[in-house]
């Protein structure tokens, strides 16, 4: 199995932790300390050496942070896991705090109202992050510290570094070469007038050398830095032993150094050098500033290029989600024929990996399989354990999310499914989310258009029935990298044009605590519209192609709240799931299949 089910965190462990924690801010003469989810390379996941947030609070989620002052510490969570930190940290000594509603900033001028030193270290915060806690702190007397990091001085059997191995990917699943892709970068600083930029995230240094790692579960990343200069050469820092056998795929434009050469390799830099302060720690600018070199900020120079699929990466990502598609079939035939009282949701976790295995092409699951039954659903973010694996009864609704690591593409997909009969409400909430999930589907825009315009398009069922979710209605995905990809998205944060070949996900939901939890996710790419008759002809237009082919649970469709162009949108996009998965699957999975596709 790709995935576990132990607790890896216990509440009880936090207190004593803390207690060791605000000893060592004493001895630094700090009153407060951050404590992120983030590593150095500002990553969602992260190796067992950087859980410092888990290991601190108990709190597993891939995003947050706890601020620690001597009297009390604040766990900063978004809309996501609400629910899930209250289960996790011992709540006699540490706060949930909702964020961003409330700013840390605001939290600590209400805790420290005479002023104090607030330390945290530098690899594992962005400038960015860093200039607007500062700008908002201005004036109050509470300064913020570089300091060395105290998680680690108080962990005493903390893991090491991980240092799994580095692998070429190869031109098939590419796409285009790293000698190619290097001088589209070094072209880009050329015309920027600069003459090198720091590369920090660990997805965009594998899609430029054309690589790919495993130094953190379900991502298939290497941690590593790297400088790309004016002439395409790249040097690629990290540790020797990863990167081993690699000449040969890297030639003369690649040159190896271990991690601990980075600091001064950058103070021998000439500038302009392109910073993302966004996502680069803090560090680099302070050795870069230190040095007299001239910083040019801007974005990570791969991000971009790397989100916009070519249309290698496009095909291999529609094949990946064929061969998904029928894995999920095969597992949705099989969980309907199950008598529920049989079944748990480890039992569901387990049974999926197993239907994507069989594929014989699975890497590794994208991420931890959600398998969250009746009250569980509504944990957005739920990951089952041994200790809170739920038997499935009569009524209950599983929300199921999860996905696949292939080498020609990662998937994500989420159905929720009725044990048994669903009741009114809960069919009315899902056929909203449904009519959310259809209206992303069928949109179409004018290019300039951002995340941040369309996502208002999937929650309007459910406004106007008072309702809503605490997360965004899609993220990006790489292309057998991080399922969750910047910088398109489809949520009110997200400010960035959607551009041809982006792949997001289409996921919005709905969460009504101790009851029952929806969501329904299929990925799209972004492609050029076709022209309508009437339509501007010089206005260039883009849509949305769907790359998930898995049923919809009718059984939870309301069909009288459709409207007809919901309703032909529902039977086409079953039909088409038919055509294309039906010729993968078993005989028995066909049978249900073809039951399921039915049309409303």
């Amino acid at each position: 199995m790709f995935q576990s089910f132990e607790v890896t965190t216990r509440p009880e462990n936090g207190p004593p932790r803390l207690a060791a924690l605000r000893a060592a801010m004493r001895h630094d003469a700090l009153d407060g300390f951050l404590v992120p989810r983030a590593d150095a390379h500002q990553g969602e996941n992260v190796a067992p050496h950087d859980e410092r947030l888990a290991w601190l609070t108990g709190f597993t989620g891939s995003a947050g942070f706890c601020a620690v002052l001597a009297d009390r510490a604040g766990v900063f969570i978004d809309g996501r896991y609400r629910v899930q930190v209250r289960r996790q940290v011992a709540l006699s000594d540490f706060t949930p705090v909702n964020w961003p509603e409330t700013r840390l900033a605001d939290w600590l001028k209400e805790a420290l109202p005479e002023g104090g030193q607030v330390g945290f270290d530098p690899w594992l915060h962005t400038l960015g992050e860093i200039e607007t806690l500062r700008a908002a702190l201005d004036g109050t007397g509470i300064g913020l510290t570089s300091s060395r990091n105290l998680v680690d001085h108080i962990w005493a059997d903390q893991p090491q570094p991980p240092l799994g191995k580095i692998s070429p990917y190869p031109i098939e699943y590419a796409g285009q070469s790293h000698d190619e892709k290097r001088a589209r970068i070094a072209a880009d600083l050329v015309a920027a007038c600069q003459t090198a930029a720091v590369l920090t995230l660990p997805d965009s240094i594998a899609w430029l050398l054309n690589i790919r790692g495993a130094d953190v579960a379900n991502t298939p990343i290497a941690h590593a830095f790297a400088i790309v200069g004016e002439t395409g050469h790249v040097e690629l820092f990290t540790a020797p032993g990863k990167a081993a056998g690699l000449e040969r795929h890297f030639g003369s434009g690649v040159s190896l150094a271990e991690p601990e050469a980075f600091t001064a390799a950058l103070g021998t830099l000439s500038g302009p050098v392109r910073v993302d302060k966004g996502s680069a720690p803090l560090a680099v600018s302070t050795i870069l500033q230190d040095a007299g070199i001239e910083i040019a900020y801007a974005a990570d120079p791969c991000r971009l290029p790397k989100a916009c699929k070519n249309a290698t990466e496009i095909a291999g990502a529609q094949a990946a989600h064929l061969r998904d598609g029928a894995a999920m079939v095969e597992f949705l035939a099989w969980l309907d024929a199950t008598a529920p009282g049989s079944l748990s949701e480890i039992a569901l976790v387990e049974k999926l990996e197993g239907f994507r295995r069989a594929t014989n092409a699975l890497q590794d699951i994208s991420f931890e399989t959600i398998a969250g039954s009746g009250p569980n659903g509504a944990i957005i973010h739920y990951r089952v354990t041994r200790d809170t694996d739920r038997a499935l009864q009569a009524g209950d609704l599983v929300v199921i999310d999860s996905g696949g690591q292939y080498l020609d593409g990662t998937t994500d997909i989420t159905r929720t499914v009725v044990i048994g009969n669903a009741g009114s409400d809960e069919r009315a909430c899902f056929t909203r989310v449904l009519q959310g999930m259809i209206a992303i589907s069928r949109a179409r825009w004018p290019k300039g258009v951002a995340g941040c315009h369309l996502d208002a398009l999937a929650r309007a069922p459910l406004w106007l029935a008072g309702q809503d979710y605490d997360h965004g209605t899609g993220h990006g995905v790489g292309a057998f990298l991080s399922v969750h990809e910047g910088p398109q998205g489809l949520s009110r944060r997200s400010d960035v044009a959607l551009e041809p070949g982006m792949v997001l996900s289409n996921e919005p939901g709905y969460y009504r605590e101790g009851a029952f939890g929806i969501r329904i996710e299929n990925l799209i790419v972004v492609r050029p519209a076709p022209s309508l008759p009437g339509g501007d002809t010089a206005r260039e237009m883009l849509d949305f192609a769907t790359l998930t082919f898995v049923p919809i649970d009718r059984c939870l469709v309301e069909v009288s709240m459709l409207t007809e162009a919901e309703r032909a949108w529902l039977d086409a996009y079953h039909a088409e799931v038919l055509d294309k998965i039906g010729p993968r699957v078993s005989a028995t999975a066909l049978d249900w299949l073809q039951r399921a596709t039915l049309p409303i």
